[in-house]
């Protein structure tokens, strides 16, 4: 299965223009034979606080029905960080929407940054479970993406390792696709995260990262995708626009794993199953 990580910067407040944005680089995505594309957080609205609490919209009348649409034209999946309003609360959110255009997961970020002047709290409720989703084969018939299960995180989530543990011990994780809006001024921090995670769970794992500068804060691009072994398969500029890509295998994937078995070699007698 073929994956691809759209590194892409947006424009604060204007939706339909970002949607316009994220409909070309599906297609470029699709043109290059991607099953998947990965978009970044708030792709939407844009990472401003105020912004998102001004703009954000609802599930089924915000981005996610444009992006079912364009997921269905193209034949192609999608996951995108998205804005999520439900009454008085706001969520940062992620949508995995699958190739026929169904909205098969959404995962709302658990763990709020705190750090000004990105302190997401006074705007964001935190979400309180973790989502995984089978990818669907592809509509030709080939096995492509058989017996991958995609486990969803945002951003800030990569600096707690429970996180991607419990995707891949419980909910059998093994591609972890994480949608960011991660800082310059923390760019070393981004890579070992996302080296540690996809080492220490044996998954491939894939980050969509932001480009530009939002509210004085510019995102560090750095988009990769790693193996399960360790290897960067794939990794985007720190300051362009640009998609990268990378096949994922379930042979590499099982190879790694029984090489070294980690997960039957775990002490949950003295840290617990997950």
């Amino acid at each position: 299965m073929k994956i691809a990580a759209a590194q892409i910067s947006c424009v604060l407040g204007d939706i339909e223009a970002n949607l316009r944005k994220i409909g070309e680089f599906s297609v470029r995505a699709k043109q290059s034979g991607a099953d998947l594309v990965v978009l970044p957080e708030m792709v939407d609205t844009g990472y401003s606080m105020p912004v998102i609490r001004k703009c954000a919209q609802s599930w089924k009348s915000g981005a996610v029905p444009q992006l079912q649409q364009i997921a269905k034209e193209l034949s192609i999946a999608i996951v995108a960080g998205v804005s999520d309003r439900e009454g008085e609360r706001i969520y940062n959110a992620q949508a995995f929407i699958d190739r026929s255009g169904n909205s098969i997961g959404k995962y709302r970020k658990t763990h709020l940054v705190t750090a000004a002047p990105l302190d997401e709290r006074p705007v964001f409720t935190p979400g309180n479970e973790f989502v995984a989703c089978k990818i669907d084969s592809p509509k030709d018939g080939s096995a492509a993406a058989d017996n991958f299960t995609a486990g969803m995180a945002i951003c800030y989530d990569l600096r707690f390792p429970e996180v991607c543990r419990k995707l891949a011990v419980e909910q059998g994780a093994n591609l972890i696709v994480v949608s960011s809006a991660w800082p310059w001024v923390r760019i070393e921090h981004l890579r070992v995260f996302a080296l540690a995670r996809a080492i220490e769970n044996q998954c491939y794992l894939v980050v969509a990262n932001r480009v530009g500068t939002d509210d004085g804060v510019t995102l560090c691009g750095t988009s990769p995708i790693i193996d399960p072994h360790g290897a960067i398969l794939a990794a985007a500029s720190v300051d362009r626009e640009e998609i990268i890509y990378a096949d994922v295998s379930r042979e590499v994937l099982d190879l790694t794993r029984q090489r070294i078995r980690v997960f039957e070699h775990r002490r949950t007698d003295l840290y617990g199953a997950s």
